[in-house]
């Protein structure tokens, strides 16, 4: 029986555990630290997720089998490397392939360097405060400025005027509102489409792909208000056809694998592209160096074929032998977040529902924690309610059926998830 350590505490992990459990090979599953959710698949550990030392340490006094590492803070901070040294193998790049998500200013030169279609940018540190603020004032509106490092996903400020391109350079350069992941800004022109998430998983030469999906990723209903790190998903995403996943695969996946390699540092792990889709075709918005959450919620619960059996080829560097299987219809992501999530919110508010919920959909643990007999919340992401269906409308129904059944004080949602999916799909 493999053991397999799963590190991080979120929705994401929670979903990667339940795939892993749907083996038929029951591995014995490891989390650290994890949450109120998943201790009721895997062996909670009281270690940080940027804890290097004693994660490496722990996967080899429990003969860890292999490693997956869900957030992005540890494999920017090198625990890939680390895991790979001690000879466990590990499902996530290197921190030197991991700069595709760790500073956008080294992923938007690498898609320069290699014909990555991408939005045009300039990338200015804050001793270039006055430049970067001239440039915003010549720039067409709107304009996009990006946090060089990582922000927890809420590093990207779209101002459609000048004043608000100001403000966001102040709050940026100016304030550090997001300390050192701000010590440079990226500032590239809006793309007009729509999003939508591709996920491959590559052993640094060949890949499969698992189905696409579509984030939301504001706090409010009409993709209105601050960015979040996503408050609901969706997949299958009708937008990315078959046509379109192999023009994505032959102008961004391949050409950045090869890419990768070339320049010495071989991407192995999850690749997410996030993706503008305009109307000149595909464009990348930006690279993820593992899954994203919420949209590991709806991808993982669609994937048929043994995720453990993938997991293991990739590490081994032998991908290519890997058939990815999916079950028909869809899966939808409703997110039940704190009062004031993104900005400040209150911990520790009581939870109930949580078996009536499991009765409609997935339920997966993010900012919670147990409390004795009760659940609280730990966090600003609390829940992840995933429907599954025939359908879209199958699935979405069922998301909102779970989201309905959950009461805590201060619950906050979008109503308006996969509305874009139901469009598109409703078109003649």
């Amino acid at each position: 029986m493999p053991c397999v350590l799963v590190v991080g505490s979120g929705g994401r992990e929670h979903a990667i555990l339940d795939a892993l459990a749907r083996s038929p090979r029951q591995p014995d599953l490891l989390c650290a630290p994890g949450n109120a959710g998943t201790a009721s698949l895997a062996e909670n550990l009281p270690i940080a997720a940027d804890d290097l030392d004693a994660l490496v340490d722990v996967a080899l006094a429990r003969a860890v089998d292999l490693v997956v590492i869900g957030p992005e803070v540890p494999l920017a901070a090198g625990l890939a490397d680390r895991l790979a040294d001690a000879e466990i193998p590990v499902v996530g790049p290197t921190a030197a392939a991991a700069r595709l998500e760790s500073s956008k200013a080294f992923a938007k030169a690498f898609m320069a360097r290699h014909g990555v279609p991408t939005a045009a940018c300039r990338t200015f540190t804050r001793d270039a405060y006055d430049d970067a603020r001239a440039y915003v004032d010549a720039h067409p509106l709107p304009v996009v400025l990006k946090a060089d490092g990582l922000a927890a996903g809420k590093g990207v400020l779209i101002a459609g005027t000048r004043d608000g391109a100001h403000e966001g350079l102040q709050r940026l350069l100016r304030d550090s509102e997001f300390g050192e992941a701000s010590a440079e800004v990226v500032i590239e022109a809006f793309i007009v489409g729509e999003e939508a998430s591709v996920f491959a998983l590559t052993d640094g030469t060949d890949y499969v792909l698992l189905a696409p999906a579509q984030d939301h990723k504001r706090i409010g209903e009409g993709d209105t208000g601050p960015t979040t790190g996503g408050m609901g998903a969706y997949a299958p995403a009708p937008l990315v056809t078959p046509v379109l996943m192999k023009q994505v695969e032959a102008e961004i996946i391949q050409p950045v694998l090869r890419g990768m390699a070339a320049e010495g540092h071989p991407y192995r792990g999850i690749l997410y592209v996030g993706l503008m889709i305009s109307s000149a075709g595909p464009k990348v918005v930006e690279f993820n160096v593992r899954f994203g959450d919420p949209e590991t919620q709806v991808v993982l619960p669609l994937l048929e074929s043994d995720l453990l059996d993938h997991f293991e080829a990739l590490a081994e560097g032998r991908i290519a032998s890997e058939t990815v299987r999916l079950r028909d219809g869809a899966a939808a992501c409703v997110i039940l977040a704190s009062a004031g999530y993104p900005g400040s919110y209150e911990k520790g508010k009581p939870i109930n529902g949580l078996d009536e919920a499991a009765e409609h959909a997935l339920v997966f643990h993010a900012g919670t924690k147990a409390h004795g007999e009760q659940v609280i919340t730990n966090g600003g992401r609390v829940l992840g309610l995933t429907g599954l269906g025939a359908d879209l409308q199958e699935a979405l129904d069922h998301a909102y059926a779970a989201a309905a059944a959950i009461q805590f004080e201060g619950k906050t949602l979008r109503r308006d998830i996969g509305q874009k999916g139901l469009a598109r799909l409703a078109a003649p």
